[in-house]
């Protein structure tokens, strides 16, 4: 990250605070620079390496090695300090929402040549920029994602965009593929490591919080698919990394016991009642999981 953005900039600003901030947002940025520099998640097209383990916000292992999670967590996460000799806090607003860095060692010569080669409309209110030669070697490793209705272009892009595809909506998939690409090439995956113990066990207090938040999210839209697919294996390790998920709940007041009921998995449903997630509580409707089993 710094390497690139010395190139580019003289500051970064980092939108922070939690909810839907920079760092939040930042796996399907992932997901997005993936699609254009295939050597960012070799051998995982959806980028799963990159994200959080929990609900909890722990990093994996790539995420905390990056450039954003360094000066989004920068003395507020322990151990995570930003370099004093890359990078000098300049500001920071009343509650950490805004915090904005200058960059030290920034490339005097990338500098010098944008503004020698800046072009702009005859008023000077347009001036698309242009990358410095300094980062052609990275740029030159580029491929652009062709989107699927773009019909005029004459290269196909058909089967990333298949493997990704498949892989958002069968995330054991994704698993298989990534290990097996991993193993043919001779090297580890970025997987999240699996739980050698079971998670430390909620509080009351958590759980109610997490249960009393009804919203449509990347985590419940996962959720519904792995209950729904009956991909059982997959669900019984996230819930062992992230408890907390079996008490995630959508927007219309359903969760992962609605959906076990509704598609009769009683697999799940005895996974999720040992976790003690109740079955009479009622949705938006007013309608429990029991309730589901009679429609």
């Amino acid at each position: 990250g710094y390497s690139i953005a010395r190139h580019l900039a003289d500051y970064v600003l980092i939108w922070g605070g939690g909810g839907g901030d920079d760092l939040a947002k930042s796996p399907h940025l992932a997901r997005i620079a993936n699609s254009v520099y295939r050597d960012h998640c070799p051998g995982d097209v959806t980028c799963r390496a990159f994200g959080f383990v929990d609900r909890q916000g722990t990093p994996s292992k790539m995420m905390e090695n990056s450039f954003l999670y360094t000066l989004h967590s920068h003395k507020l996460k322990a151990g995570v300090v930003a370099d004093p000799d890359k990078f000098k806090e300049v500001f920071r607003s009343k509650y950490g929402k805004v915090r904005i860095y200058k960059l030290l060692g920034v490339s005097r010569q990338s500098r010098s040549w944008v503004e020698n080669n800046r072009e702009c409309d005859a008023g000077g209110w347009f001036c698309p920029g242009k990358y410095p030669p300094g980062l052609k070697e990275i740029l030159d490793k580029k491929k652009d994602f062709a989107q699927l209705e773009d019909f005029n272009r004459g290269a196909s892009d058909e089967d990333y965009q298949k493997e990704y595809f498949e892989n958002l909506n069968n995330p054991n998939l994704a698993r298989k593929r990534a290990q097996q690409k991993a193993n043919d090439e001779g090297r580890e995956t970025n997987e999240v490591p699996q739980p050698s113990v079971e998670a430390k066990a909620l509080s009351d207090e958590e759980k109610i919080q997490i249960y009393s938040t009804w919203e449509n999210t990347e985590d419940t839209t996962l959720m519904w698919k792995l209950v729904t697919s009956d991909a059982i294996e997959d669900l019984e390790q996230w819930l062992k990394i992230d408890p907390g998920a079996a008490w995630l709940r959508s927007a219309d007041g359903r969760g992962p016991m609605w959906w076990a009921f509704e598609s009769k998995n009683q697999d799940a449903v005895t996974l999720l009642m040992k976790l003690g997630v109740p079955h009479t509580d009622k949705d938006k409707n007013g309608l429990s999981p029991v309730d589901l089993l009679k429609e």
